[in-house]
């Protein structure tokens, strides 16, 4: 029963996807000029692209991570960064490709879309880190008060953080320094990125419709970029936790480690499909707010990139608030998820879609950068009660 449970879920994620891109979009989006029938026609396309396309896939990510870890002996946090950063990559790169398909017909459009794609991509770093950091800081208060503590402070149903002394399995140093590695790579990657847009980006346009400094991350950079991050994945690709006792799972979980790794990767790839046509539907869903709110798009892509870490946020709590020794997985697929949303935007760079204004360039890059040195501070705090409870 249950193995039909499984299916049955993905199966309706993709049905879901389908009905969103060509039933919602095409006929109630984008096939109407009726104001009230486009609100309606976005708010399905978050409801159901996040609440529940979304939600389910990123169960599933979360399902497989352990079993294929042990399975092929990459690391946890690669291998749950390339499932949930996916809807991150497609909302950018489905965002480049409209944009060049505009390019010579509306040139105005193309350029929202362009920054719709840049700001989403890297907006969702942002709402990452931020929420890893505040993960890892209410660890850090349940381990210095030696009580157990809500995600949310009043919020009951956030989850509760229970000191280490109460974990079934404690990470491993190793892990906390691969992820202070991996952050501080990426925070070089991030600098390159801002000083590659800045000395080499800028547009000089004489058409009229793009107004103020505009930035683009140019083709040569786009290319050193993605084998950069393509570099650093391969190099951080093996698993860093040590052997330990395998704790006990649950019901989901224990259905994946019956399963052949082949059926494993068929139910990712599934959900990758599902994930891929219900974040095109975001994209379109974006553009055409835009224009009844009259929001810059700017805005709307940094708003619009909760929706592709919404994902890797729900492994990451899930991993925080469930004391099995995986919260080590979860830092570092933050980390690893940053770096593989990254070489989407190489890949957008390449395609010709990634443009910022310079106001926003400058702060979407700095708030980054001090998120990422944040969430490195808290790290050390957190490897050092390992370390206390280790030697207690």
């Amino acid at each position: 029963m249950h193995i039909n449970n499984q299916f049955l879920k993905i199966t309706l994620c993709g049905i879901a996807a389908l009905g969103l891109r060509f039933l919602i979009v095409d006929r109630f989006l984008l096939g109407t000029q009726v104001w009230w029938q486009q609100c309606i026609a976005i708010v399905v396309v978050f409801v159901v692209g996040i609440g529940y396309v979304f939600f389910q896939t990123a169960n599933v990510i979360e399902e497989t991570t352990d079993v294929l870890k042990e399975r092929t002996g990459l690391a946890g946090g690669l291998l749950q960064a390339l499932g949930t950063a996916f809807p991150d990559m497609v909302i950018g790169v489905m965002a480049a490709v409209l944009s060049f398909q505009a390019r010579d017909v509306d040139y105005a459009r193309a350029i929202n879309l362009a920054i719709i794609a840049a700001s989403a991509t890297f907006g969702s770093n942002i709402y990452n880190i931020v929420h890893a950091a505040w993960c890892v800081h209410r660890q850090n208060l349940a381990n210095t008060r030696h009580t157990a503590l809500f995600m949310f402070p009043f919020f009951k149903k956030g989850g509760v953080l229970k000191p280490f002394e109460g974990h079934e399995i404690i990470p491993s140093t190793e892990e906390m320094d691969g992820a202070v590695r991996i952050l501080t790579v990426l925070t070089i990657l991030t600098a390159f990125v801002a000083i590659s847009m800045v000395m080499f980006g800028q547009v000089k346009s004489g058409k009229g419709e793009v107004l103020g400094d505009l930035y683009q991350l140019v083709f040569p950079a786009g290319i050193v970029l993605l084998f950069l991050c393509i570099g650093i994945l391969y190099y951080f690709r093996n698993n860093q936790r040590p052997d330990s006792p395998v704790p006990e799972i649950i019901e989901e979980e224990r259905y994946y480690a019956t399963q052949k790794t082949w059926r494993i990767w068929f139910d990712l790839a599934l959900s990758g499909v599902a994930i891929l046509f219900a974040a095109e539907s975001m994209v379109r869903a974006m553009e055409v707010f835009s224009h009844l709110a009259h929001i810059p798009f700017v805005v709307t892509g940094i708003i619009a990139g909760i929706i592709g870490c919404f994902g890797e946020m729900i492994v990451v709590h899930n991993f925080s608030v469930h004391p099995k020794g995986r919260i080590g997985d979860a830092i570092v697929g933050v980390a690893m998820d940053n770096i593989v949303t990254t070489m989407g935007a190489a890949i957008v760079a390449i395609l010709g879609g990634i443009f910022l204004g310079g106001n926003s360039l400058i702060l979407i890059f700095i708030i980054i950068l001090a998120a990422n040195t944040v969430l490195i501070q808290q790290i050390s705090r957190l490897r050092n009660g390992i370390v206390g409870v280790t030697r207690a």
